[in-house]
């Protein structure tokens, strides 16, 4: 598998990235295949420096709060509108019971038939997994202040005949759903959108450095790279705090930036 940075900032866009957004490819069947996880605000006009919208095969949605989930619907108008089509039959997308209804409300038409003309609507269940092509991938519930929020495990065979695993984290508060979706994962792509020493009374909505540092080493995690970091929170005391909790290989991630699983 590959991870390519598509947007990584948190809350909302900044001035240098979109917000979050993930594209995961994988060699299968002869072909590429390339999954999204999340499609936050500005994120679809990123993601066309790497790739054709027809060419997504599913998108999978960590929550529905608008900076992971705001822009399908733009990914709507150009599976309708697009003269040469979206692309072979419906695209799956993946998210919270709610998914397809709000995505209608937001985009501002009727529910019936919103967009289940150009999706494929699938819930997810805590623990339960999902296939596309390559990638397997298995929603664990976690702590964020919304009806489902989710972090997904996506695991795919290498090359070699290898299980690759990358667990991103959505978004959330350490608890023990996300410990197990990050258990042994090559990659745990977390975020931490507040900062050790200033954010410490807010529980129950995102992680700080330290907390996201301490998950890692509680699962055992090979990589730690940390995301979703709003402006006004310093990358570096963010590091700075995992680092102190975590041993293992750490970095902020960075819009447009690829690494190999």
């Amino acid at each position: 598998m590959e991870l390519t940075i598509i947007g990584c900032s948190g809350s909302f866009p900044g001035p240098e990235s979109p917000a979050s957004c993930y594209l995961l490819t994988a060699e299968h069947a002869g072909r590429t295949w390339r999954l999204l996880l999340d499609l936050g605000n500005g994120a679809l006009g990123a993601l066309q420096r790497h790739i054709r919208l027809d060419e997504i095969d599913a998108v999978a949605f960590s929550h529905l709060h608008p900076d992971h989930f705001s822009d399908i619907c733009g990914l709507h108008v150009a599976a309708k509108w697009h003269p040469g089509g979206s692309g072979p039959g419906l695209i799956p997308i993946f998210g919270p019971e709610e998914t397809a209804r709000r995505a209608a409300e937001v985009y501002g038409i009727d529910p019936d038939p919103g967009m289940s003309e150009e999706f494929d609507f699938r819930h997810w269940a805590d623990g339960q997994p999902h296939t596309v092509g390559p990638f397997t991938i298995t929603p664990y519930a976690v702590w964020h202040p919304t009806p489902e929020a989710y972090a997904l495990r996506v695991q795919a065979v290498d090359e070699s005949g290898e299980l690759r695993t990358l667990t991103y984290s959505g978004d959330t508060d350490a608890c023990e759903g996300l410990t197990e979706a990050a258990r042994g994962a090559d990659i745990f792509l977390c975020e931490a959108a507040y900062q050790d020493g200033r954010d410490e009374e807010l529980r129950g909505i995102h992680l700080t450095g330290a907390r996201a540092g301490s998950t890692a080493a509680d699962a055992e995690a090979k990589r730690l790279f940390l995301t979703h970091i709003p402006v006004w929170t310093d990358p570096d005391k963010v590091f700075e705090a995992a680092a102190a909790h975590y041993s293992g290989e750490t970095a902020v991630v960075a819009p447009g930036a690829s690494y190999r699983i």
